[in-house]
């Protein structure tokens, strides 16, 4: 499974290579019930980047409710550092009267914490741009190209596909729906497959691999099964434009929510050399429009599409 990627968050590559539209009226929605605490969004730091030059009103709308967003996330963090610092004087206080597990306990945690709060205000501040500021994960935002009355639109979607009709606890009961197996889309994910496809554009992806069959040794020789995360790219350094169902799920008193999932199959020979057992599909750029456009009655169609995929070769290396 793709548990996480690299992508191109900035959806004015979509428009660039695409021709797309942006559904300015989503990205506002997003950004505006995740600052109105709505919804607990969560948005990779390149999406936001990509409004941090407004050239309209509407971009200027937005760019305001991420600064608002962040400057109240900001001051949150603020309070709570406080809190810890107050808590790891106070444990210091207490171990040089006398040591205690309590006290110990409690200055390692009020540490732990003050420095993950340290490194969170810093980067809410940083404006220099990171490869990491694109990398999602399950329950993470990214932009998706579908098609709309027959245009090429770019919407902000969740990387976790909740098919309409279903009850929000799928999300919970069914944790790995940010990938959809090809060999389910007739089954689980027959409600989108023929009707809503998008497109992806990924850069990098990440694997969770168990360490025994990564170095090719014995489960037996390790103390327990650990895993390793390993970093998949495209030998040729080319963008993969990767198949994905998304949906539309609305329900009385809640916000509408739109999410994907990432269609996987089984791996070519390098992966699974490198003990990984499934892999995204990066269809070929001439299929895109074909792709985003199914005909339900002809799902062998959509299906070739997937066979006749962009065949890279993946090169692989530990995660940093």
């Amino acid at each position: 499974m793709c548990y996480s990627a690299q992508i191109v968050a900035d959806y004015r590559k979509f428009v660039r290579t695409f021709g797309a539209i942006m559904d300015i009226h989503e990205f506002a929605r997003l950004f505006f019930e995740r600052a109105e605490d709505i919804s607990k969004a969560k948005v990779p730091k390149a999406m936001e980047a990509a409004f941090a030059q407004p050239e309209n009103e509407a971009e200027r709308e937005i760019a305001t409710l991420i600064g608002r967003f962040n400057a109240a996330q900001a001051t949150k963090l603020e309070q709570e550092l406080f809190k810890q610092r107050k808590r790891l004087a106070d444990a210091e206080r207490a171990l040089q009267t006398k040591i205690t597990k309590a006290a110990s306990e409690s200055r390692r945690i009020a540490t732990a914490k003050i420095a993950w709060m340290k490194a969170r205000i810093d980067d809410l501040q940083r404006r220099e741009p990171e490869p990491r500021d694109s990398r999602i994960f399950p329950g993470h935002y990214a932009p998706v190209m579908i098609s709309e009355n027959g245009k090429r639109v770019v919407k902000p979607m969740r990387y976790q596909c909740r098919i309409a009709g279903k009850p929000a606890s799928h999300d919970i009961k069914f944790p790995g729906t940010y990938n959809a197996r090809r060999d389910s889309l007739q089954g689980f994910w027959k409600p989108c497959f023929g009707h809503t496809h998008g497109i992806l554009l990924v850069e990098v992806f990440y694997e969770n691999v168990s360490k025994a069959k990564f170095e090719g040794t014995l489960l037996e020789t390790h103390e327990r099964d650990e895993n390793v995360v390993l970093e998949f790219r495209p030998a040729n350094g080319e963008l993969m434009h990767v198949a994905c169902l998304w949906s539309r799920w609305t329900a009385s008193g809640q916000p509408d929510l739109l999410s994907f999932a990432a269609i996987t199959d089984e791996p070519p020979p390098e992966i699974a050399a490198a003990g990984h057992d499934r892999c995204i599909i990066p269809i070929k750029p001439e299929n895109v429009d074909a792709w985003l456009n199914p005909d339900p009655k002809n799902l062998d169609a959509m299906y070739a599409i997937l066979d006749d995929r962009d065949r890279p070769y993946y090169e692989h290396r530990l995660a940093a």
